[in-house]
């Protein structure tokens, strides 16, 4: 504990004169003197206050720090700190468990050094202190009957050893004490409630009629008074003008009362739009059987609603009197006019067009929640998406839905049998609303067999739609098997004669679609299908010593992962290894067929499409370029360029794509690749041979624009397209070409002109350069003795830091020191007066002990005497 300050005279002296006094008193001030004089140094503390520096420390210590000190503990807001209260994997037996231990280790720990178990529940008696030290019914020894001086035995027994007068009065007759512990029972409790709120009521309107009475009073006496009074006639005040107001408050004005933004409806989650598209799906399908089955609903029959007892039938409508009005005139009967005729069937008409608007947006709104389909594909070639067709079937798909609509209109007649029947074929024709996922690949592809492109694609968006994951547990496995047979499924397409392009294109969204929900199934699916191309082209490597590229089915599922997963990544576990093996396809493959060549070319397509976000550089794709245009150059001697394996500069295939037929340029037309040509040439005439060479041709020229376009800010791209360049200029004989593919010719030779044609020179970096060392040593005058010195600038600032952050560090050192010397007098002082309050009462105790043991030693002298 610290020492107590004594309170002296000075600081109380101290406290009454004004700061003005003490600073002109000497003896509050305090020299600070110096052991030296040093010219041109401003001195801070020569003079110092210490009596007011530390009176203003006290005073801001008791601001701050002293109610930090006491509100510590406390909290104005409500948190929640039960163990475990939000934690779902606990039970409620681990909870309650985990808490009682916490408890009893809180009540075991001390909190202090001076904690004597102070929270732990004494007793007495089987009673507790706490409660007992409330003094409830003190026994007095006034308050007792005496007999002769002597005080009862009651009194003796309960104040004599027995509590001090600190336990209750037992009660004297047992019958009370039997009383005062019986329970009331309920009804009791009931009835002594309802005279109690009684009472209550009668008090309350005691009290109104008595108000009410006063004020009539009060009424009656004003209206007395008031005859009495002089009238007196209204002030004039003066109008004062206001100022006309300016354009900014007209502004204002006009801003106050925009009308603001309102909020809207939240959005859905997923959840809730599968679970609302799947409630439709299903309530479409059950509308399908009903029309397959032949059963009719006659709604003109309305059912009588349920209605309650509260039900007051205030929703009720008039119904409209189809009865004329009798009108007379002059004792006359006259009949209706025809203006009220009129005006009636203009209401039958308005009325008849309303329900006919209703029905129109509720097809509309099953027609647009249907044609939710996006168009991913991008194929190439003739495998473009018809957007005629796709427009048609999600016309066709909203008529569907509006005939289910319309087939249940509200005011209806029951069809004749004819009718019924063409209902019932028309449903059995029509595709089902809801579909359970396949199990197996069979099964998917008996469910999509003889069926057109559109209704395939919206079978499977339909088994997507009504099979979501979060609708139940057990779907997500069976959509991951889902996307494994629509990929097989896609490359049975690819291997067919013909390829359905169309319907695989219009797959590919679904399959998008499957991949966002489960990308790692999608993600083994594709690289079990990479793994297989890759081992059949080194099999073939190593059986054969060269291999051809892969068939239509292999390069479409490259083409899909392309659209699935994300190219533009540095690394990706699907897409590097597909450019890997793009990259073995186009330098390992052999190009001796047309079929190849058309290979060839799509392959380039798919890697330039694969890096045109990430602008990475291929030269495969240049070297293959390059090879391609060589099979086309006539004469072979003095190229000017190395062509690059698999092509060959002098062979038996180097002469692939020359024109033989020059009379063939004039028929020959520019359109795309035809991708049948994938699958292996048929025996063709020399016509389309020669117009397959022109195509490939122009495709070739509009990849190496592509490409310019693509690698144009690299450095080194004038050395990169120099063979081209000179390929280009000088070796194809641009003159039996067709105008089309001349043009083409000259736009790829203006990309590769555009480039820059300047290098920056190499340059050394810009410093200054470095003395040599000599030997001679360096003498540097000091004239800064006694002062911390340093080699450099940094140096001198590094030490001037470190002197700034140890003073400080002291410094804050001896604030803390203070505070706690500051904590520990307070607490001190807390302690000293709860001790001497302590003292204080244990001396009254023993004064009145003491007056009562002297009582009691009079009485017993008298006793004697008599």
């Amino acid at each position: 504990m610290g020492k107590v300050q004594k309170k002296t005279a000075s600081n109380k002296i101290r406290k009454k004169k004004p700061a003005r006094d003490i600073k002109s008193n000497p003896f509050e001030v305090k020299i600070n003197k110096q052991k030296f004089d040093i010219l041109g140094r401003k001195t801070k503390h020569d003079r110092g206050l210490p009596g007011v520096s530390r009176s203003k420390s006290i005073k801001r210590r008791t601001e701050t720090l002293l109610k930090e000190y006491k509100n510590q503990g406390k909290s104005n807001t409500f948190i929640d700190k039960r163990f475990g209260e939000y934690d779902a994997e606990l039970t409620e037996d681990e909870k309650m468990a985990k808490r009682f231990s916490l408890e009893r280790q809180r009540l075991h720990t001390k909190k202090s050094m001076y904690n004597l178990n102070e929270e732990e529940e004494l007793t007495h008696y089987g009673q507790s202190l706490a409660d007992v030290e409330n003094f409830n019914n003190r026994l007095d020894s006034d308050s007792e009957t005496e007999e002769k001086g002597k005080l009862s035995a009651e009194f003796t027994a309960v104040a004599h050893f027995g509590g001090g007068g600190l336990l209750q009065k037992k009660a004297s007759k047992p019958g009370e004490e039997e009383e005062a512990q019986k329970p009331k029972s309920r009804r009791e409790l009931i009835e002594e409630l309802i005279v109690k709120s009684k009472k209550e009521k009668h008090e309350r309107q005691v009290q109104r009629d008595q108000a009410q009475e006063l004020t009539e009073k009060l009424d009656k006496d004003w209206k007395e008074i008031h005859t009495l009074l002089a009238h007196q006639g209204p002030k004039t005040e003066q109008v004062e003008k206001k100022p006309k107001a300016g354009d900014y408050d007209i502004i204002v004005r006009e801003l106050f009362f925009d009308v603001k933004a309102q909020p809207s409806d939240r959005l859905k989650t997923k959840e809730e739009l599968a679970k609302e598209e799947q409630e439709r799906l299903q309530k479409l399908e059950m509308e399908r059987l009903r029309r397959m089955r032949g059963d009719f609903e006659d709604k003109s029959k309305k059912t009588p609603k349920h209605m309650s007892a509260d039900d007051l039938n205030d929703g009720f409508f008039l119904e409209k009197i189809d009865k004329p009005c009798l009108v007379y005139k002059d004792g006359k009967l006259e009949q209706q006019d025809d203006e009220t005729e009129e005006l009636g069937d203009e209401l039958e008409e308005e009325n008849r067009e309303d329900e006919d608007n209703d029905e129109d947006e509720g097809e509309d709104e099953n027609q647009s929640e249907e044609s939710d389909e996006d168009d991913h594909s991008d194929l190439g070639d003739d495998s473009h998406l018809d957007q005629d067709s796709e427009s048609e079937g999600e016309h066709n798909e909203g008529a569907g839905e509006k005939k289910a609509v319309e087939s249940s209109p509200k005011k209806e007649k029951a069809p004749s049998e004819e009718a019924r029947q063409a209902m019932m074929v028309a449903a059995k024709t029509q595709l089902p609303f809801t579909f359970s996922v396949p199990e197996s690949y069979e099964e998917l592809q008996s469910l999509l067999a003889g069926q057109e492109t559109e209704k395939q694609c919206l079978i499977v968006e339909r088994i997507r739609k009504c099979n979501h994951p979060s609708l139940s547990a057990g779907n997500k496995p069976k959509l991951e098997n889902l996307f494994g047979f629509l990929w097989t499924y896609i490359g049975e397409l690819a291997t067919r004669q013909p390829a359905e392009l169309k319907t695989i294109d219009r797959m590919v969204p679904q399959l998008y679609d499957l991949s966002q929900m489960f990308p790692e199934a999608a993600l083994s699916f594709a690289q079990s299908t990479l793994r297989q191309s890759v081992q059949e082209l080194e099999d073939q490597l190593q059986t054969k010593g060269r291999a051809t590229f892969p068939k239509l089915d292999k390069l479409l599922y490259i083409k899909i992962i392309g659209a699935l997963f994300p190219t533009s990544d540095y690394r990706h576990a699907v897409v590097t290894p597909t450019l890997v093996h793009l990259s073995q396809m186009v330098t390992k493959c052999s190009v001796t067929s047309l079929r190849e060549v058309a290979a060839g070319l799509f392959s380039c397509c798919l890697f330039l499409d694969f890096v045109s976000f990430s602008k990475r550089f291929i030269p495969e794709v240049i070297s293959f370029l390059l090879g391609i245009l060589h099979l086309a150059v006539p004469c072979k001697d003095s190229l000017g360029y190395t062509v690059i394996p698999p092509f060959k500069a002098v062979g038996k295939c180097s002469s692939l794509l020359v024109l033989q037929d020059k009379k063939a340029a004039d028929s020959w037309e520019m359109k795309p690749l035809p991708m049948s040509w994938m699958h292996g040439v048929k025996q063709c005439d020399e016509l389309e041979a020669a117009h397959f060479k022109l195509t490939s041709l122009a495709m070739c020229f509009n990849l190496c624009k592509k490409s310019c376009q693509l690698y144009r800010e690299l450095p080194a791209f004038p050395e990169i397209i120099r063979p081209l360049e000179v390929l280009l200029t000088t070796h194809l004989p641009m003159n039996d070409y067709p105008p089309k593919l001349q043009e083409l010719y000259q736009e790829v030779l203006q990309e590769i002109k555009d480039r820059p044609t300047c290098y920056q020179t190499l340059a050394f970096e810009k410093k200054k350069p470095v003395p040599l060392k000599f030997f001679t040593p360096k003498i540097v005058e000091v004239t800064d003795y006694g002062r911390k010195r340093g080699s450099s600038q940094q140096e001198k600032e590094r030490m001037r830091l470190i002197h700034k952050h140890k003073r400080e560090f002291k410094g804050a050192i001896r604030e803390i020191r203070k505070d706690a010397q500051f904590l520990a007098r307070h607490k001190f002082s807390d302690i000293m007066e709860r001790d001497s309050e302590r003292k204080q009462k244990v001396k009254m105790l023993m004064s009145s002990l003491a007056t009562q043991e002297g009582e009691w030693k009079a009485m017993r002298r008298k006793k004697r005497k008599i």
